[in-house]
């Protein structure tokens, strides 16, 4: 079975011999994956009325367990944007009353997010909607290829997610 990315490499050999375009076999690949579950997220959260930043920090709450609230540095950490946009972020969850801000009982002056029950019930119907979509776009591989796939795709991603700061 021969892919766009099959079609792309043979142009690069016929008309760059002299470059070793291998490994656009695989991370082209992987790009134009990047790219169809990005659209299958997108619907998925839109069939809850979601933004994909409004799933990444409803999550970070879901993940955390009862009382579903984090500090807005412990969402900043797991979001990994900068503290205006999750300012942001959060003002914009809690005028759709998804999450509400708290005082910190052990920081007079910090807060914490919390998520609220239709924050969390929209956030756990959403993560159903996208394991659908993600069990769809893995269809045609064996449980063991999937395996195999994710540990090959977890020694690649590793040294990134291991990089301090």
């Amino acid at each position: 079975m021969e892919d766009e990315v099959d079609r792309l490499v043979a142009a690069w050999r016929r008309e760059r011999p002299d470059l070793d375009v291998e490994p656009l076999e695989v991370l082209s690949r992987v790009s134009r994956l990047a790219r169809h579950l990005d659209r299958a997220r997108r619907l998925a959260f839109a069939e809850h009325s979601l933004e994909p930043w409004e799933f990444d920090v409803l999550t970070a709450l879901r993940r955390a367990g009862g009382p579903y609230q984090l500090s807005p540095g412990q969402l900043l950490t797991q979001t990994l944007v900068t503290s205006g946009t999750m300012t942001n972020r959060i003002d914009r969850l809690a005028k759709k009353g998804l999450v509400e801000r708290l005082p910190d009982p052990s920081d007079r002056r910090g807060v914490l997010v919390r998520l609220t029950d239709e924050g969390r019930d929209r956030a756990d119907q959403a993560l159903a909607g996208l394991l659908d979509q993600e069990r769809a776009i893995l269809a045609e591989l064996s449980t063991a290829q999937r395996s195999e796939l994710a540990a090959l795709l977890r020694q690649l991603t590793a040294p990134f997610d291991n990089i301090p700061g």
